[in-house]
């Protein structure tokens, strides 16, 4: 007969046992429960949708390496749109065809099909960013240039509301998120100026972003994700050329942005996004020619990006998300 032996076990009540200390199995014959709670076990794909002149959604398992697979279409096709997630549902808004739009659609992650209608923007944009909480998705940003920030109830459907303003006007910048905070970086505030700011929001509150710090070299077009605890920036457009660059920060903390490795190549526009170990970098542009090629790098190292696979199509401006991003809890 095996023995169980642990330092204490205590919450025996309606929740039931609870096990602290370091557990030991002395036997062949034992179980181990998967780490994780009960909500995050299951979870790992990543969607990328849109781009150049594509409506195709493909989608990945982020934690294994492989090729996309077709997952469906958006309603319209568009690129440089911003996604967002929960758990279940992945949402796009905006783009551009090239007509800016303010349409916002959706699938739910765990199947394959097409996108359906959820609302609009409040306004018509392209070159917009996006990140999210697990009930809250959140755009700010884009072209024509602004500072709006605008919001959604992921879990239902309707209209976006406004949430504050941006430190300036901005478009084609980037962002990650914690289950608490929203963070935008890089992009372009006026027609020759890239821009080096981070700035933060409180996702569950609405209010204007405010200060962060700086990455280590301002560029519009980067690529962002995060798990809940460390925001990653990577590659992206400078004036007469681009960078292969990743850099990182902790998201709970105020500072600028610290060297973490190097892309394969440099690029610029990629549909980014991540589990809670990998983050992943598909398609984008290396400032001669569109790419259907996926990197990926350990999020809680440093380090250089690694080939993951291809995408199913080759593009650019394409936007990606997951149902296990940083800003899920």
């Amino acid at each position: 007969m095996g023995i169980l032996r642990t330092n204490t076990i205590s919450g025996i009540g309606s929740d039931g046992p609870v096990f602290q200390g370091v557990a030991k199995f002395d036997t062949q014959g034992y179980f181990v429960p998967p780490s994780g709670t009960t909500e995050q076990r299951g979870r790992g794909r990543g969607l990328n949708g849109g781009g150049t002149t594509y409506n195709t959604i493909d989608y990945i398992e982020i934690q294994t390496l492989g090729n996309a697979t077709d997952f469906g279409d958006l309603t319209v096709a568009r690129w440089l749109s911003g996604a967002v997630s929960s758990p279940i549902r992945g949402i796009w808004g905006g783009g551009g065809n090239p007509t800016r739009l303010n349409i916002i659609d959706y699938v739910t992650i765990a199947t394959t099909s097409n996108a359906i209608d959820f609302g609009d923007l409040t306004r018509d944009t392209a070159y917009t960013s996006a990140c999210s909480s697990s009930t809250r998705g959140i755009w700010g940003g884009g072209d024509p240039i602004t500072n709006v920030i605008d919001y959604v109830t992921i879990a239902s459907v309707g209209n976006a509301q406004d949430f504050g303003d941006l430190l300036d006007v901005n478009k084609n910048l980037t962002s990650c998120s914690s289950p608490t905070r929203g963070l935008f970086a890089g992009g372009q505030n006026s027609p020759v100026a890239v821009y080096n700011v981070i700035q933060y929001i409180t996702i569950s509150t609405t209010g204007n972003a405010q200060d962060f710090g700086d990455l280590t070299l301002a560029r519009e077009g980067p690529g962002g994700c995060s798990n809940q605890t460390r925001g990653i920036f990577a590659g992206g457009y400078v004036p007469g050329g681009g960078t292969n660059i990743i850099e990182f920060v902790t998201i709970a903390s105020l500072g600028n942005s610290q060297d973490f490795g190097d892309l394969t190549q440099g690029k610029y526009y990629m549909g980014t996004t991540n589990s809670p170990t990998r983050g992943v970098f598909m398609g984008g542009n290396n400032f001669s020619s569109d790419l259907n090629t996926i990197d990926y790098i350990t999020i809680s190292s440093t380090g250089n990006s690694q080939d993951f696979g291809d995408t199913t199509i080759t593009r650019r401006g394409s936007s990606a998300t997951s149902d296990s991003h940083g800003g899920l809890s």
